[in-house]
């Protein structure tokens, strides 16, 4: 019988720091269906034939890739989003991903947000892969909001977009609901960065049983609506990266956490 619920990866920025080579196997034994790849200066992050190899030895199918947009990956593949995004969709078919996260433009990138605009339904149609833009966030201080450096991040925004990768820790330093937003993009969601957030203005991507979010009712509302794509755990573990067992408990448990949230009455 087919699993009905959505798949549950973790992403590698999760093990941040951490080859390949270990995060693999430790997101496989955890019990994740699959993996988000975020491409980092590590070289085997670009390395679609790497890649693919860890993800057939680990029976782990690399279900999105996350271009270089974070700003520790900001000179990867040069400065440019279109050219990060073109060689981040190489890398997904190499490595046989359905998706690709990109992030949406700065308010200065007049360039990008017109091939947003123009260029990037089309691209996704001829290159047989879905680009989902992230939602970002204001900055802030003291809980006020100072700048927004990234264009269009209202809900409204949001539903301009083909396909939305929806973050809940993003949501959270937005003020934006998880479950209204999830109701207001419908189809268009196509991803999910799934963390939980302190709820002091900045994005912390805590574990799921930390943090302001009702996160329980946000899963129940996935589920409800029978979405599809992938529930990608994205938690901040860096305290925890020399402790391998503080690794392996904590990420079973926020993918039990998950699955749990995703399991309606019968």
């Amino acid at each position: 019988m087919t699993d009905p619920r959505p798949p549950i990866v973790c992403s590698t920025i999760s093990l941040f720091s951490k080859p390949l080579d270990d995060a693999f196997p430790l997101i496989a034994e955890t019990g994740f269906d699959g993996v988000e790849l975020m491409v980092t200066s590590d070289p085997d992050t670009q390395d679609a034939g790497r890649v693919r190899a860890l993800s057939e030895d680990h029976a782990l199918p690399v279900l999105a890739v996350h271009a270089p947009f974070l700003l520790m990956a900001r000179r990867v593949w040069g400065r440019e989003p279109v050219g990060k995004i073109d060689r981040a969709v190489e890398l997904a078919l190499g490595v046989g991903a359905p998706l690709v996260v990109v992030h949406p433009p700065y308010r200065w990138q007049a360039a990008y947000r017109s091939w947003v605009d123009e260029r990037l339904s089309a691209v996704a149609a001829e290159r047989g892969v879905r680009i989902a833009v992230e939602n970002m966030f204001p900055l802030r201080v003291r809980g006020r909001s100072i700048a927004r450096f990234h264009a269009r991040q209202s809900l409204e925004n949001l539903e301009g977009f083909p396909d939305v990768t929806l973050d809940t820790s993003h949501l959270a330093v937005a003020g934006l609901d998880p479950v209204e937003t999830l109701s207001r993009l419908g189809d268009r969601l196509a991803h999910v960065h799934l963390s939980n957030n302190a709820g002091k203005g900045w994005d912390s991507h805590l574990p799921l049983d930390q943090g302001v979010l009702d996160l329980g009712r946000f899963l129940e509302a996935l589920a409800t609506r029978g979405f599809e794509g992938a529930i990608s755990l994205e938690i901040d573990l860096r305290s925890h990266l020399d402790d391998e067992q503080a690794l392996r408990r904590i990420l079973s448990r926020n993918r039990e956490l998950c699955e749990s949230g995703l399991a309606l009455p019968a």
